[in-house]
């Protein structure tokens, strides 16, 4: 009995530490260049480098977040990402950025980030954001949103993992400038997830979920839903 509760000690020390370090590793050198070069690469802690003999400070750099996004589409907002695809030097570094650019009345889409938290900064306009906090242990107790409206210069945290958003309420285009503490967080949009997949979610499952007429499920399941990326 002492064995196996011993054994079962173990197993639940080694989850709850595996859990304590699921977040982007500790660089274990200067730098781990990204790269897709097979014939000049050097595999460390499972990912891909550029021979550091090959590494310039261009690996380091990425220019155009001043352009001006196109937001022409249904949600009117372009996001303009800075991740381990977009920049190299990002790659073991543990952390990414995006720009948010919202036309008035532009949306940036309820969705979450898997493997980051996130801080934005508003440059121009008036944005109104918030996040939904993961479900109470009360059944009877309802998700509490944390939302304001914010203006340039002001600062906000969306905790990892949880649903947010950002809405222009201006009447002027607004832009922000978000971090992130990954350099790939990993992005989840709730509808475009739920009623674009492919191949489609049975309509019945999203019915009950919502709690919505199967026709209304089909109806938007056949629509086209494009991200903002």
């Amino acid at each position: 009995m002492l064995a196996t509760r011993f054994a079962l000690f173990l197993v639940i020390l080694a989850v709850v530490c595996s859990v304590s370090y699921a977040a982007d590793p500790d660089p274990l050198q200067d730098f781990c260049v990204g790269f897709n070069d097979s014939f000049s690469m050097v595999s460390v802690n499972g990912k891909f480098c550029k021979n550091p003999e090959l590494v310039k400070p261009e690996d380091f750099f990425y220019s155009g977040l001043d352009k001006v996004g196109d937001t022409s589409n249904p949600l009117g907002s372009k996001l303009t990402q800075v991740f381990d695809d977009q920049l190299g030097g990002l790659n073991h570094q543990g952390v990414g950025m995006v720009k948010i650019e919202l036309e008035p009345k532009g949306l940036n889409p309820p969705h979450e980030h898997p493997r980051a938290s996130e801080i934005i900064f508003v440059s121009e306009g008036t944005m109104y954001v918030g996040f939904i906090e993961s479900n109470p242990s009360d059944p009877n107790v309802p998700n509490k949103l944390y939302a304001k409206t914010l203006s340039p210069g002001d600062v906000y945290v969306f905790p990892r993992g949880t649903l947010h958003f950002q809405y222009n309420v201006g009447k002027t285009n607004a832009v922000a400038y978000a971090s992130f503490n990954s350099q790939n967080p990993g992005v989840v949009t709730v509808a475009s997830s739920l009623f674009g997949s492919k191949p489609p979610v049975h309509p019945e499952v999203l019915a009950k979920a919502f709690q919505i007429d199967v026709k209304m499920v089909e109806y938007l399941q056949s629509l086209t839903w494009k991200r903002n990326n």
